[in-house]
């Protein structure tokens, strides 16, 4: 570790800190890419850092930018002492812990939410909360329909009816197969030169498809399990791969497979916002403070009543609002 005990960086000596990206963290211990040389070291976390409003269970994230100052540990030669603050991230309720929330990633330029229709099979209820979350930070969503090349009629049958309930709300359905590399390129077309996050279910083939991205990087799969038609873990934390120049350049954050996904932050007054179909309808509704639920003259229930808004995204939106009501997450909804 002689590099970093030469001497101080023009930067450091400048503004007392360096900076770095987190590529991944494991307890307060990350991994970053220093911005002022571009190499790799490890770096503790320092200190309660949490930032505002916000009980986290793990307050630095993969994608932030930190502030660092060295050390004279040769080990982990830099301690991060603060957080540059964030674009965005993409946040959820901790399964098991109510009041806490766990952030999946920062800094997303994309995030690329991977379903599949068997093995397992990927709720519309799930993909709702994702998006609405999407939404609510300004993170745009491609969803990924991965195994199609599983696909019976009665698989065929249900993409129709994604494709019907969401590429009307502008959100991209792109198929593809992992194993059998169909539709590679048009993920590389989002994914080029930017920040992209990949998410879902565990057992929806996210290591597979990483694989097939990035053949250089070879993460490790699982098969699903037969006896439940769910997947098994193979990423137990969210890493930040640097996407080599010639497949593009940018970063893919791989993250831990989710059962659940738990919304903080929404209420009655704004989860209406994240649902686009809702937010458009609203301007029609009776009462400016309309929460679509039992109100008169209200163009979402209208909407619902005429077949215009997908009985399933209805259900998502009041399964969120019973997250807020109840003042907790229950696993697996």
């Amino acid at each position: 570790m002689g590099l970093y005990r030469e001497g101080p960086s023009r930067f450091f000596a400048t503004y007392g800190y360096m900076t770095g990206l987190v590529l991944r963290c494991v307890g307060n211990l990350c991994h970053v890419r220093l911005e002022e040389s571009g190499q790799e070291c490890d770096a503790l976390v320092k200190g309660n850092l949490r930032l505002k409003g916000i009980r986290s269970t793990n307050p630095v994230v993969v994608g932030d930018r930190v502030q660092l100052i060295p050390t004279s540990d040769a080990e982990v030669p830099f301690h991060i002492t603060g957080i540059i603050p964030r674009r965005n991230y993409i946040i959820r309720k901790a399964s098991n812990l109510s009041k806490e929330s766990h952030i999946l990633a920062a800094n997303i330029d994309v995030a690329l939410l991977v379903v599949t229709l068997m093995r397992p099979e990927t709720s519309f209820t799930f993909v709702d909360r994702f998006l609405a979350t999407a939404e609510a930070y300004d993170i745009p969503v491609v969803l990924l329909f991965n195994k199609i090349d599983l696909y019976g009629d009665e698989e065929e049958e249900l993409f129709r009816k994604w494709q019907a309930i969401y590429e009307p709300l502008d959100y991209p359905l792109v198929r593809i197969s992992a194993t059998e590399r169909i539709g590679l390129e048009q993920i590389q077309a989002y994914v080029a030169g930017r920040t992209a996050l990949l998410s879902g279910h565990s057992g929806v083939g996210k290591s597979s498809l990483i694989n097939a991205l990035l053949p250089h990087n070879h993460l490790r799969t699982q098969a699903v399990s037969e006896a439940h038609g769910t997947g098994m873990h193979t990423t137990t934390y969210s890493t930040m791969i640097p996407i080599a120049p010639e497949y593009g350049g940018g970063y893919l954050i791989d993250t831990p497979g989710i059962k659940g996904f738990g919304t903080l932050e929404m209420n009655e007054s704004n989860t209406a916002h994240y649902f686009r179909e809702f937010f458009a309808l609203s301007a029609d509704c009776r009462f400016n403070n309309c929460i679509h639920i039992n109100e008169p003259q209200c163009a979402v229930l209208q909407a619902l009543n005429d077949g215009r808004i997908a009985p399933s995204r209805y259900i998502s939106y009041l399964s969120i609002l019973s997250d807020e009501e109840e003042g907790k997450y229950r696993e697996g909804e």
